[in-house]
């Protein structure tokens, strides 16, 4: 099972605990992922179509918790993918409730995005990348879900895709703040765990990059400077040099793998790590010197 399937089948466990909630996330399940319709004789008919078990369980038991009803279910398998569809059907004049929910206090809003989500959503792999989105049928419905969920102080945007609208989050800290308001604790946990071991990791791939690119640079250098030296070594010769250049010059030939710092330790009077690279470097510059001449 996906993370977002794992994320679903939490939710579907999560029940409003106010009336007035569960209208909101009854209303969000049939916005997202059905129908409603008023009959002649002013009945209500509310129809939900899914293919995810929870889900279906989930507006079931909402409708006879709320309005103690029931809801007749058609279940189907595609013969094509082998797939499983769920379509309820529930039939009320109280049903006329969910198209009039109210999504004025915070906690309808939590029981809406739940619903949106639960309806049409997904959450991406966090060990691949961080991406929330739920797809909505119209322009209103987007901006509708977008509004609820940026009374949160977040960042959701709309995007155009195939003629459907997409509300969507790309920020980790976005989407475990998203879990939060939905009411998906556990799952808020293990994007956490994810996100941590996932910093971690970076922290640690840096410092050994930065560790690996200093190690070149100082090896680099390092190469340079004794080519330098056998250079002078052959032209002019290392005791010609003057006697500061001529200890550094010695103390690198002998010791080519050692750092600036074990350098300036080495000399009969010890220098610290600019001393030292100031002598390499009047070294380099009279080979480049000679070499030109």
């Amino acid at each position: 099972m996906s993370f977002s399937q794992d994320v679903k089948k939490e939710l579907a466990g999560v029940l409003p605990k106010a009336r007035h909630c569960a209208l909101a996330e009854l209303d969000a399940l049939v916005l997202f992922a059905g129908e409603g319709k008023t009959l002649d004789d002013g009945s209500q008919v509310l129809r939900l179509n899914t293919e995810n078990r929870h889900v279906a369980i989930k507006f079931f038991t909402l409708l006879r918790k709320t309005f103690n009803i029931r809801a007749d279910v058609v279940v189907r398998r595609s013969s094509k993918t082998g797939a499983i569809s769920y379509g309820l059907l529930a039939k009320s004049p109280e049903l006329i409730a969910v198209r009039k929910a109210s999504l004025q206090a915070g906690c309808c809003k939590r029981a809406f995005i739940r619903g949106a989500y639960l309806a049409s959503g997904s959450i991406s792999d966090p060990n691949k990348s961080y991406h929330f989105e739920v797809v909505c049928e119209t322009p209103e419905i987007a901006t509708r879900l977008q509004k609820a969920i940026n009374s949160f102080e977040m960042d959701g945007k709309i995007v155009e895709r195939k003629g459907s609208y997409v509300v969507y989050l790309k920020e980790g800290a976005q989407i475990v703040d998203m879990l939060g308001v939905m009411e998906g604790h556990i799952s808020l946990m293990a994007l956490e765990n994810v996100r941590i071991l996932k910093e971690m990791r970076n922290t640690v791939n840096r410092k050994v990059n930065c560790e690996t690119a200093n190690l070149s640079k100082t090896v680099s250098a390092a190469v340079r400077q004794m080519e330098d030296i056998r250079f002078l070594e052959e032209r002019l010769g290392i005791d010609n040099l003057p006697e500061g250049l001529r200890e550094i010059a010695a103390v690198r030939l002998e010791y080519p793998e050692a750092s600036l710092k074990e350098l300036g330790e080495m000399l009969a009077e010890p220098l610290g790590k600019s001393g030292v690279n100031h002598r390499l470097r009047k070294i380099s510059e009279l080979a480049d010197k000679m070499r030109k001449s």
